[in-house]
């Protein structure tokens, strides 16, 4: 059993750290997740130790060169793997609504040639390859515009779901108004030429399909994130009724202020914690901060500590209450020991806290001057923060730390 005990953590931890690198390591060849488009450029420009614009000034000049620029940025885009991180990668330009700009402002363009070549009865009942040239532009640039929106930046966090709508219906619009203009060229016999008009009709068709994969996508996602969280149900339900039960079975008979007590809780909170928090992380706030430092001070002292946290909140880990409570609790922990209890409770006159053990207590004006752990990392703290702290002991031993911060609805602050 103690081999059990001493087994690491269940939940996975935070990815390792990478190697630091060196003055004479190249850096790894990485897109960057903060982008202009894609990260190549940035990222090439990192690996090569070079400014990231003289390597957009190489892919123009590539360009020129029988266009080898283009497929080298798509064989690289295509290649080179994101920098690791947690969040989406952002792009902080705009490539979908320029794309649709630069569509509509090729429009006058379409309606000119058309303008022209109506001029010729012979002209006006074919395709020349000027009025083809002008429709393909058009088409292929509001069809990309509407899939990049789509594909790219629908997962892009600035962007969202709503700026695809709109990105997609402008490209549709464009496209619609492209076909439209082109069915007027119809001849004599009804037959439609198709080199003008294949490209629009395929970019709408583009466009309805990179709405279904996404929207595919989507639900595919959904469904294995539904089959994950019915397999940890049913893990936890089994690992609860076995090994969390062994845990508190364990706590309970050798007792609070023991090794192995302590070691088991931490055990079990960590299990807890991987069992019904799920993958998501919650942001620091102030509960989660107390938990884990509850969870860090079980390690280090005889203690068992219990957090509970009631009500609304939005107070956070990086505050002056979370600070006092945790030196609350440290003294706790340090100079009691036992059974500690913690309770946060939020509401719309602001958030208290309550640190109470069961040891000996002590008076706080008989604290001498030079300790100024209760008096200044506390009381003082909350006071500076427009707070208070009070420390009360009962008569039958054991002390409560009370601390208090006023929202906007209290009267106080």
């Amino acid at each position: 059993m103690s081999s059990a005990l001493a087994t690491p953590a269940v939940h996975p931890g935070p990815p390792p750290r990478r190697p630091a690198i060196g003055p004479g390591t190249r850096p790894p060849l990485e897109r960057s997740r903060d982008s202009v488009v894609s990260g190549v450029s940035a990222g090439l420009a990192r690996h090569l130790r070079v400014s990231a614009g003289s390597i957009r000034a190489l892919f123009v000049v590539l360009t020129l060169v029988a266009g080898a620029g283009p497929l080298l940025y798509l064989w690289l885009w295509t290649l080179v793997p994101w920098q690791p991180g947690p969040a989406e990668p952002t792009r902080r330009a705009p490539v979908a609504w320029i794309g649709v700009s630069a569509a509509t402002a090729a429009l006058p363009i379409l309606f000119a040639v058309l303008a022209v070549e109506a001029r010729d009865a012979w002209m006006s009942r074919s395709f020349s390859p000027a009025l083809v040239a002008v429709v393909a532009v058009v088409s292929v640039l509001a069809t990309v515009s509407g899939c990049w929106a789509e594909l790219v930046d629908r997962r892009d966090v600035d962007r969202g779901a709503r700026h695809a709508v709109a990105v997609r219906a402008a490209a549709a619009g464009i496209l619609i108004v492209v076909l439209l203009a082109m069915l007027p060229r119809v001849d004599s016999d009804g037959i439609v030429a198709l080199p003008a008009l294949i490209v629009p009709v395929a970019g709408l068709l583009a466009l309805v399909g990179s709405a279904l994969a996404s929207r595919w996508g989507d639900l595919s996602g959904e469904r294995v994130r539904r089959i994950r969280e019915e397999q940890r149900s049913a893990m936890a339900a089994h690992l609860h009724d076995s090994v969390l039960q062994t845990l508190a079975l364990i706590q309970n008979t050798a007792g609070a202020s023991s090794e192995a007590a302590r070691i088991a809780r931490a055990q079990e909170r960590e299990l807890r914690a991987w069992l019904f928090d799920g993958e998501a992380h919650p942001d620091s706030d102030l509960a989660t901060d107390l938990r884990d430092y509850a969870a860090a001070l079980e390690l280090d002292y005889a203690v068992r500590i219990d957090v509970v946290s009631a009500g609304l909140s939005a107070e956070q880990a990086s505050g002056e209450l979370a600070a006092a409570a945790r030196e609350s609790m440290l003294n706790a922990a340090r100079h009691a020991g036992g059974d500690v209890s913690v309770y946060i409770e939020g509401g719309s006159r602001g958030v208290d806290v309550y640190v109470r053990d069961r040891g000996p207590g002590f008076d706080v004006t008989a604290i001498p001057d030079d300790r100024l752990g209760v008096r200044e990392s506390v009381i003082g703290r909350m006071r500076r923060a427009g707070g208070s702290a009070t420390v009360r002991t009962a008569a039958s031993g054991g002390t409560e730390v009370h601390l208090h911060v006023g929202g906007a609805g209290d009267a106080r602050g």
